[in-house]
């Protein structure tokens, strides 16, 4: 799927209000609607284009997706069926003179020829329509199952262990849908964060009087590591230092989560608790190619006996006041 200048499309700013999207939207869909042009094709693509940019400008969360990742990195994480989830054009179209959209609303022919013509382009770039057509509620679901309800979404858990989410891996999924035992194939992105849910579409319950499926949501469970801590994008490891060494400064070898072992330097007079920052050694951002940092908390280590010669050198130590 190419990449797309949604903001190049409505012809609009990236610091363009909301109100000033919705208002070059309207504007522009007004001008390529199909029902005024339906023997134009361009115009039907047009019109396409222009409302699938507005669904991702007009809402904040896939605006932030949009802004944070580009078109390229959006578009991949994006299918056109996710871009108009929970999408609704009531408000838009109302203006256009259709009436109420889902009370008292008639399809003109100009319609009915651009809901066809988006079906098959749907198919053709590549496009995922297994949840259902996005304009259904305007014009009609294109697969023939007008009225149809869309069955209900599964949600099932699935444990991961953090090295996974670092390397990022593929799993097996085995589940038992309404007694019908179905396995899956899911890929888990680096970077992703604990209980994020992973959409495979129309794996979920059947829908009814011909609606089409609904969708499984993968809810990632991170397993706790054992040495590592995660937060954020960010590793916490802690690190038993000696008295000694915080008290005259002392090199430690720290591990991190793709298997290196680094030398830290810890300065005289460290305090116990402190943090030392190892830079981009910590989790994939999940969508970029950089990484969060590994911090490494120094904990003095008191023994619990000592022997004769500690037990002196403390005594001259407190002598010292020390």
């Amino acid at each position: 799927m190419s990449s797309k200048d949604y903001y190049k499309i409505l012809g609009v700013s990236k610091s363009a209000s909301k109100d000033e999207i919705k208002k070059a939207y309207r504007t522009l869909a007004l001008k390529y609607h199909p029902d005024r042009n339906s023997s134009n094709k361009e115009f039907e693509e047009k019109f396409k284009e222009i409302s699938e940019a507005y669904a991702v400008l007009s809402d904040p969360e896939k605006k932030k997706q949009y802004d944070t990742f580009g078109a390229e990195g959006f578009q991949q994480k994006f299918s056109q069926e996710d871009i108009f989830s929970n999408f609704n054009f009531s408000d838009i179209f109302k203006e256009f003179g259709f009436g109420d959209i889902g009370g008292g609303w008639k399809r003109g022919s100009g319609s009915r020829v651009f809901t066809q013509n988006f079906s098959k382009a749907n198919k053709a770039s590549g496009y995922k329509t297994s949840g259902g057509f996005p304009f259904s509620s305007l014009f009609g679901d294109p697969a023939g199952h007008p009225g149809g309800v869309k069955g209900q979404d599964a949600v099932m858990e699935l444990p991961v262990q953090l090295e996974d989410v670092f390397n990022g891996a593929q799993r097996t999924i085995s589940y038992s849908l309404n007694g019908i035992n179905q396995q899956i194939k899911v890929k888990i992105p680096p970077g992703i964060s604990d209980g994020k849910k992973l959409r495979v579409a129309g794996k979920g319950q059947p829908g009814r009087d011909g609606g089409p499926p609904g969708d499984l949501y993968i809810k990632i469970k991170i397993l706790n590591h054992p040495v590592f801590k995660r937060e954020d994008d960010d590793l916490y490891v802690t690190k038993e230092v000696p008295f000694s060494g915080v008290l005259l400064g002392t090199k430690v070898e720290v591990s991190t989560i793709d298997g290196k072992r680094l030398s830290l330097k810890i300065p005289p007079g460290t305090q116990s608790g402190s943090k030392m920052r190892l830079k981009g050694n910590g989790m994939p951002r999940m969508g970029s190619r950089d990484r969060g940092d590994q911090y490494v908390r120094i904990h003095v280590a008191v023994p619990k006996k000592l022997n004769k010669s500690q037990k002196e050198a403390v005594e001259r130590l407190k002598d010292l006041n020390l």
